[in-house]
């Protein structure tokens, strides 16, 4: 069994301030790890919203930190092209000393698509970007070089140094619940399957699911992490009995969101955390 680890998740729908605020909560206080989202705006009725990018507030993250473990959760693919984003992780796995963990998902928010003009298409199209984006950026971060022909990329003798910190490449978190696609790519690449929350029941049901395609490669189900994330509620008691839920299950990573007021609440949960471990390895 892993051990229980506990991030930190806040949108980039806040200030500076907050966003550093909590940064500093979870390297101080206990926290395993602590993420941001991949949005360009607001996914809501109220479109004004200040949205910073993602992977330039993780290069943030990596100096403003020290112990914690940083990551987006998750990463649209289709934001990208691979190689970018590739390079973009490296960057932060140097800035932070090998401490990220990189999450990644097919995309799904079509507002954001229309607006910036990117491919969107339908769900089946989405996974085909990502079932080729991730053998190409393992290979970005491992290989002296890449040559690589899909429908959607193609790279010819691609350069790309340094490397990454982690040996061979940060843990690869893959989130989503397709049940063929998804879930089929989590047991070929991912070091964590991220279900984006659900009952236990539900993640349950999906986690056979993964465990089945790990036995059609020949890959052993308990290498691949269980995770969710828990929108942190009013009371922590509801938090606990939450988080046994899923431990019942095999849920071993929790992503806890914090929205309403992220200092306090992130304070308020850190107040029942363990005192900081050593988490710069997963």
């Amino acid at each position: 069994m892993h051990p229980l680890r506990f991030g930190l998740k806040l949108s980039q729908a806040a200030t500076l301030d907050t966003l550093r605020s909590v940064w500093h909560v979870a390297d101080d206080s206990g926290f395993d790890h602590c993420w941001n989202m991949d949005h360009f705006a607001s996914l809501g009725p109220d479109d004004g919203l200040d949205i910073f990018d993602a992977w330039t507030l993780l290069a943030g993250m990596a100096a403003l930190t020290s112990r914690t473990r940083i990551g987006c959760s998750v990463t649209g693919n289709t934001y990208r092209h691979p190689a970018v984003l590739a390079k973009a992780a490296v960057t932060v796995d140097q800035l932070s000393g090998g401490r990220l963990e990189f999450g990644i998902g097919a995309g799904w928010a079509e507002n954001e698509h229309t607006m910036l003009g990117l491919p969107f298409g339908t769900a089946g199209d989405r996974a085909d970007r990502l079932e080729e984006a991730l053998p190409v950026i393992r290979s970005l971060w491992t290989a002296p070089r890449t040559t690589f022909t899909g429908r959607h990329y193609r790279l010819i003798d691609a350069v790309a140094e340094p490397k990454p910190v982690q040996s061979p490449h940060p843990p690869i978190w893959i989130g989503g619940t397709g049940r063929r696609r998804t879930l089929r790519m989590a047991a070929e690449h991912a070091a964590v399957w991220n279900s984006f929350g659900g009952t236990p029941g539900q993640v349950s049901e999906l986690s056979a699911v993964l465990d089945r395609h790990c036995a059609d490669i020949g890959r052993d189900p308990s290498e691949i992490r269980r995770s969710v994330q828990i929108r942190v509620p009013d009371v922590l008691d509801d938090l606990a009995d939450q988080v046994r839920g899923f431990v019942a299950v095999g849920v071993t990573e929790f992503i806890l969101i914090v929205s309403a007021d992220p200092v306090a609440e992130a304070e308020r949960v850190a107040a029942v955390l363990p005192q900081p471990r050593d988490t710069a390895r997963p």
